[in-house]
């Protein structure tokens, strides 16, 4: 009886009036898939080909014949940097998804956020076709990346002993037996204790 006084009190209304009476939507939660790319597949298929195609098409090379300009010399060229560029801002947010993040979760947040504001200046740099703030914002954008890495990945192999089957080539035979002279000298952490960790903060300005 109740719901029939206030749809006859809603009826006498004017229109905009009867419209707030409607009952509202309710919004349908946020989804995503983050297990059809795990981690490694994220890193290897939407990361590192465009980070690496990135990198490519800056800063110059020199050869036999010269110095060569590594820069795009069509439109769609510079579109395809564009895009490369937008999809590492994405990355970083897409990093920080459940599933993604590794422990300590506030480094790779922050690494994950690190790159997703370098690719920023990057894109920014693409769009005014300014080859050399390409060129030093994708140097920053590199140290971002190998400070992750350092930490996420690098390290990690290296107080394990080695590396897993199938994740890094071998060392060739003289570097691994230089590596194992050196811990069995100097203990296991030492590789580790002795490489810079960047970690990002200190990327030059």
């Amino acid at each position: 009886m109740k719901r029939l006084l206030i749809l006859a009190a809603c009826a006498a209304l004017p229109l905009p009036l009867l419209l707030a009476c409607q009952p509202k939507p309710t919004p349908s939660p946020a989804k995503y898939n983050t297990e059809a790319l795990d981690l490694k597949a994220f890193m290897a298929n939407v990361v590192d080909p465009n980070s690496d195609a990135l990198w490519a098409a800056s800063g110059t090379v020199d050869t036999a014949t010269g110095t060569k300009d590594n820069s795009p010399t069509t439109e769609a060229g510079w579109q395809a940097m564009q895009s490369q560029a937008a999809v590492l801002i994405e990355a970083g947010n897409s990093l920080q998804l459940p599933g993604r993040p590794r422990a300590p979760e506030a480094d790779f947040y922050k690494f994950a956020q690190q790159l997703t504001a370098q690719a920023v200046l990057v894109k920014a740099a693409v769009d005014k076709r300014d080859k050399d703030a390409i060129y030093t914002e994708g140097a920053k954008l590199y140290l971002v990346c190998t400070a992750c890495h350092a930490e996420f990945l690098i390290g990690p192999l290296i107080k394990g002993g080695g590396r897993p089957a199938g994740t890094l080539p071998d060392w060739p035979a003289d570097i691994e037996a230089k590596q194992k002279s050196y811990v069995t000298a100097h203990g296991p952490e030492a590789p580790v204790a002795k490489v810079p960790q960047l970690d990002g903060d200190n990327i030059p300005k």
